[in-house]
């Protein structure tokens, strides 16, 4: 297996499942409504705040991939508009999960060499490094979301 279907199958891992840590992005968000999604506990972001987040910079990286300008800001990554509907949320779920395949398609398509070239102007470091630091900004706030997904249920109970 070459290191580009590797890097683009840990990609997938995190966001559809088959990570050794056995948690993904996809099946933690599936029973999640878009009211539980958009609940505050304690000062913490909400799952909608850090789904719209990830979502974000998988854009940005997309966007980059694709031949595209490196154009983004971290402070308007937690910039969202309001969520109103669980329509709006599955869309937004829809357009990650779709956002996501196309830059693991992508990244398999990538050589050794390819690989190790700048992301945009070099300033990110290389291209593995850049979808690998995203694969770790992806399962860190994977964390995040699983407990206070938990929090969320406990407020629901009581």
């Amino acid at each position: 297996m070459s290191l580009s279907t590797q890097i683009a199958k840990h990609l997938r891992d995190v966001h559809f499942g088959g990570n050794w840590c056995a948690v993904d992005l996809k099946a933690t968000l599936a029973d999640v409504t878009w009211q539980q999604a958009t609940t505050n506990v304690h000062s913490l972001n909400s799952i909608y705040t850090l789904v719209f987040h990830n979502g974000y910079y998988l854009k940005l990286i997309l966007r980059v991939m694709e031949g595209g300008p490196l154009e983004g800001n971290d402070k308007l990554s937690f910039q969202h508009p309001p969520l109103q509907s669980q329509e709006e949320w599955e869309a937004l779920q829809a357009e990650i999960w779709a956002n996501a395949e196309r830059l693991a398609v992508l990244v398999e398509q990538l050589s050794d060499d390819q690989l190790l070239t700048h992301f945009s102007d070099g300033k990110y470091g290389n291209v593995s490094r850049t979808i690998g630091g995203f694969i770790e900004h992806t399962h860190y706030h994977l964390g995040q979301m699983r407990l206070i997904k938990k929090l969320v249920a406990d407020l629901e109970i009581h």
